[in-house]
């Protein structure tokens, strides 16, 4: 799981409490996508705890992943088709190509 940059709260928007690895867990367990927990904790222990950039990654992607749960915006990217994905990258692409 790569890490991602913490995702902003909304303004008057509920988000769980992760400040410890506890909070993280119970969070993880009632508003997590369904095996995150299993999957948190298999990567947990897989770690070297003294590694802490590592410990770091891991725990910034997995509360990404319960906040991202808790955005509309986020969900509905996340249902977007494989299609309308590649169509948006083909645009994308083509529209980087004739600005050079």
């Amino acid at each position: 799981m790569t890490a991602q940059p913490d995702h902003p709260t909304r303004p008057g928007g509920f988000t769980p409490p992760m400040g410890t690895l506890a909070e993280l867990r119970t969070a993880l367990s009632t508003w997590g996508f369904p095996g995150d927990r299993q999957q948190f904790e298999e990567e947990l222990d897989a770690l070297d705890l003294d590694d802490l950039t590592a410990v770091r990654e891991l725990t910034q992607a997995y509360r990404h992943r319960v906040l991202l749960r808790h955005d509309a915006q986020g969900m509905a990217e996340l249902a977007r088709s494989t299609e309308d994905v590649e169509a948006e990258l083909r645009r994308k692409v083509d529209e980087a190509g004739a600005a050079r």
